[in-house]
């Protein structure tokens, strides 16, 4: 009788972490920023498939990596917020039970599958100051592992982070302007180790959540405003 195949479990894990990172450092990277608008989120795209993508009426998704996973968990978000504005209320749907959702899905993922999802995603929510207790904006970041952030004024997903984060530490302002936090985005970007240094702003896709708006506050920027805006 021949003995079962066995394989340590922490080296199970590491290896699997190591094959989902370099899959996500090769996606070009995606800037998250909170400004004055609301939360204006930044990819490099000069592909047609869409990275950006509106979940419901505040709130939007991001993903870097392959692109038929993070399409698939878009489309879950999409369905789930679907339902529980269905069954509770509009204002009921939240980025940070969204967030959880993804983080116990890609959690369990990486657990049961010998191939993690090759995926890092953002949830981003714009506050509104009419609904009590929900005024202030919300940025989640989910690994492949199920490992769940949230953050502050920016994030960073895909590619080489490190060294965009140090620029928006050292260069981000709160309520900054739409045109300037486009810039900045453009900016980080353009450090990006697998990136484009003379990015263009064709090469770009843009979306914002809008706080000034009413109902839907998710709105996709089209390459002739970006351009204008980047000069």
């Amino acid at each position: 009788m021949s003995l079962p195949f066995y394989v340590n479990p922490e080296q199970m894990a590491r290896d699997k972490s190591e094959y989902a990172r370099k899959g996500i450092a090769r996606g070009k990277s995606v800037v998250t920023l909170e400004c004055g608008a609301g939360v204006l989120i930044v990819a490099e795209n000069p592909l047609k498939l869409q990275k950006l993508g509106e979940i419901y009426d505040r709130i939007a998704f991001a993903g870097v990596g392959r692109f038929s996973e993070f399409e698939r968990l878009r489309k879950m978000g999409v369905q789930w917020a679907d339902v529980e504005g269905y069954r509770f209320s509009r204002d009921d749907v939240r980025g940070k039970a969204l967030a959880n959702l993804y983080a116990q899905a890609l959690g369990e993922e990486f657990t049961r599958s010998s191939k993690p999802f090759e995926v890092e995603i953002v949830v981003a929510e714009v506050g509104d100051a009419e609904l009590a207790g929900q005024e202030a904006n919300a940025i989640y970041q989910v690994s492949f592992d199920g490992a769940i952030q949230d953050h502050e004024g920016y994030c960073v997903i895909g590619g080489s982070i490190h060294a965009l984060q140090r620029h928006l530490e050292t260069n981000y302002r709160a309520n900054l302007e739409l045109g300037a936090a486009l810039r900045l985005g453009r900016d980080t970007l353009q450090r990006a180790e697998n990136g484009n240094p003379n990015l263009r702003s064709g090469d770009l896709e843009v979306i914002v959540l809008d706080r000034r708006r009413s109902g839907r506050r998710f709105r996709r920027l089209p390459p002739e405003e970006v351009q204008q805006i980047l000069g």
